[in-house]
Parts: C-alpha cells; structure tokens; sequence
C-alpha cells in the first residue's frame, strides 16, 4: 500500500539530511565556520569561535619562558643607571611577553574570584548579553532605527548591568589589576638581567 512516508534506506538518508541541516550546516552557526551546532547558534556572537580563542591560548603557550627562568632570583640584580633599566624593560616585555600575559590574566581571575559582588555583576552582564543576543537571533532589534549589531548589543547589556558593576566596586577593581599589573611586570622587567642573546644585540647596535 502506497504512502507519502520514506521508508527504509530513503528514510535514513531523509533523517540524516535534516539532522545535518540542524546541526552541521554554515547556516546554523553565525560565525559561519559549520558544525557548531545549535547551541553555538544561540550562544556565540557573529565573528568569534571558541577555536579562535583556543588558538590564541596555544601560540601564548608556545612562545611562553620557563618559569623557573622567569623567577630565578640569581638572575636579579639592580640596573646600574636609568638607561640600563629602559634597555632591560624594553627587551624583557619582548622576551617574557606571554608570561606577562598570562600574570596579567591571573590578577583578573584573583579579582572575579575574591569579589563576590563582582562576579554577581558578570553574571547579570552575561545573562543581558545572552538574552538580547537570543532575541536578536529570532527577529531584528532595532532601537531608534537602526539594527543592534553584537557590539551594540554588549553595550546594551553594560548599561543594563552598569547598577550591579557600580554597586560591585568595579570601578576599583580594574585600577587594582591595572596597578598590580603594572608594579608586578614593571618591577620584574627593571630588575630581571637580559638574556645573553639581548646582550649580543644590544653590543652590536650602533652607538
């Protein structure tokens, strides 16, 4: 008895060729990489991936120096005049650059973590840019005539959470990291000797 129902192989190959319309296709991911899925659809803003992210993490961890180098205190000594500190500044933060990173990004997480209300805030700035981000998916917004692009949607959702951040402290927070950052790296770049190939370029530069 004949029917509109695929049966079999076809309705195999029916079942697979929507699934992977769900879930494989360009379309369904906004960055239009494919095969993210329906949950990098609602989550991701158009022009990031997690991929982009992991392989900035990974060229930071490739070119990092070895810790026990980086603290070695046989290694430290006080810069004999005001030059000699640039150049050793200068020439450390191109050596240690991804060690500096990575400090950098330890003083924020040191910061969400030891502040309660902070991470609150960051949860309500989360939460207003996933919504807003959900609703940009399933229609247009647009506010006085033009469209909310991701940029404009994160802001909405800064002032939407600005109340939370002020409450926080956050304010204080970011000149702490800023500070910190500056005094860790700073102090480390002025007192850590250069490296003997540093040394070598600097000799050959002419004078």
């Amino acid at each position: 008895m004949p029917s509109g129902a695929p049966s079999g192989e076809n309705c195999l190959v029916d079942m697979d060729s929507k699934a992977g319309d769900m879930f494989g296709s360009e379309d369904a991911h906004p960055t239009g990489t494919g095969g993210a899925g329906i949950l990098a659809k609602l989550w991701l803003p158009k022009g990031f991936s997690i991929s982009m992210a992991k392989e900035w993490i990974d060229r930071r961890r490739l070119s990092i120096r070895p810790w026990a180098g980086f603290v070695d205190q046989r290694k430290f000594s006080k810069p004999r005049n005001f030059g000699e500190m640039c150049q050793r500044m200068v020439k450390n933060v191109e050596t240690f650059n991804s060690n500096y990173t990575f400090i950098f990004l330890g003083l924020i997480l040191y910061c969400i973590i030891s502040s309660p209300m902070l991470l609150i805030a960051l949860a309500v700035f989360l939460g207003a840019f996933y919504i807003i981000h959900l609703k940009s998916l399933e229609s247009k917004l647009v506010i006085l005539g033009k469209q909310l692009t991701v940029p404009h949607q994160m802001g909405l959702a800064g002032a939407v959470s600005l109340p939370v951040f002020w409450l926080a402290g956050a304010g204080a927070a970011v000149f702490w990291v800023l500070g910190a950052t500056l005094f860790v790296i700073g102090s480390h770049a002025a007192f850590r000797e250069l490296e003997g190939s540093d040394m070598e370029e600097l000799l050959m530069e002419p004078v």
